[in-house]
């Protein structure tokens, strides 16, 4: 039985929208194997999601055959969800992956990354999640029209991401109806100063200089107003010692970067959402330098 591991992912950043992404070390794991038809088996998160053709990982799989011109054969998928749904933590971008490499080795056609993320693009048109999905580490990406331009680069070891990931969710594309198609000047050029004052931060561990480099005008300060207690997340990260604090992707989840302090930083987000009423519960993750793997599975 054939195994593919993909990461979860966390975008954005704050001042990085669109551009800036990060892979963790929580992975969805995909066991497949030939069929009679199409049967979709779910572990863990999602257990809502869809079992025949219709689940993402099959779509992205018959996306690639299409793609490749090769004849699809239908697959039995056992996912081991282990990325929460619909939370902002990239769990849409492992199954696309996913499912594209499936194809890759299913029908023995290798792919560069260039082809398999211009397939992933047609299910999922932003790279921010789908790249580190693909390569690992911290990546930053942009498309020219549809071909994506990315880098990788070393992101420090010593700091962890502490997640708060709130009950409930919120869809990508839910976050993306409120934000403003027009911005200000002021505001591009404060997200383009930002954006390169995080990464010159993190290139010289220069750490004190990241809660002024995470602020964002472009998009969070719009999707706070879908996520009960945005603020109170953040200034409670704070004052537990956090570095910067962000909305991981497109939200739900709230996420921090910390060199120390990881519990007590999770345990204050998760209670400032509770003070509002939202039932929450923290991750504390690595980033991860390994992108999708894939190996040979003796599970049944």
């Amino acid at each position: 039985m054939l195994g593919i591991s993909v990461p979860a992912s966390t975008s954005n950043l704050g001042c990085g929208f669109d551009a800036f992404g990060l892979a963790l070390n929580l992975r969805n794991e995909f066991l497949v194997e030939e069929w009679e038809s199409f049967r979709v088996y779910i572990e863990g998160e999602g257990e809502h999601l869809p079992r025949d053709e219709n689940n993402l990982f099959i779509k992205a799989y018959l996306k690639a055959c299409q793609r490749l011109r090769v004849e699809a054969k239908p697959l039995k998928v056992v996912q081991k969800n282990r990325v929460p749904t619909a939370r902002g933590l990239g769990s849409s971008a492992t199954a696309i992956i996913g499912g594209i490499t499936a194809c890759e080795i299913i029908h023995g056609k290798s792919m560069s990354h260039q082809e398999k993320l211009r397939i992933a693009l047609s299910l999922e048109p932003h790279p921010d999640n789908l790249t580190p999905a693909l390569v690992g580490g911290f990546v930053i990406s942009l498309l020219d029209e549809d071909k994506v331009i990315y880098t990788k680069l070393d992101f420090p070891e010593d700091i962890k991401l502490v997640v708060a990931v709130p009950d409930f969710e919120l869809s990508t594309h839910e976050a993306r109806k409120v934000l403003k198609q027009m911005v200000s000047l002021s505001d591009a050029v404060g997200n383009v100063q930002r954006a390169s004052l995080m990464i010159a931060s993190l290139c010289q561990k220069r750490y004190e200089l990241l809660k002024e480099a995470v602020k964002d005008r472009l998009h969070q300060p719009h999707r706070a107003k879908l996520i009960p207690g945005f603020y109170r997340v953040l200034e409670r990260a704070y004052e537990e010692g956090a570095l910067a604090v962000f909305l991981s992707g497109a939200g739900p989840s709230i996420a921090s970067f910390s060199t120390e302090n990881f519990e007590s930083i999770g345990k204050a987000m998760v209670k400032a959402f509770e003070e509002e009423g939202v039932s929450a519960r923290y991750l504390v993750l690595d980033v991860s330098n390994e992108g999708t793997k894939v190996y040979q599975s003796f599970d049944s």
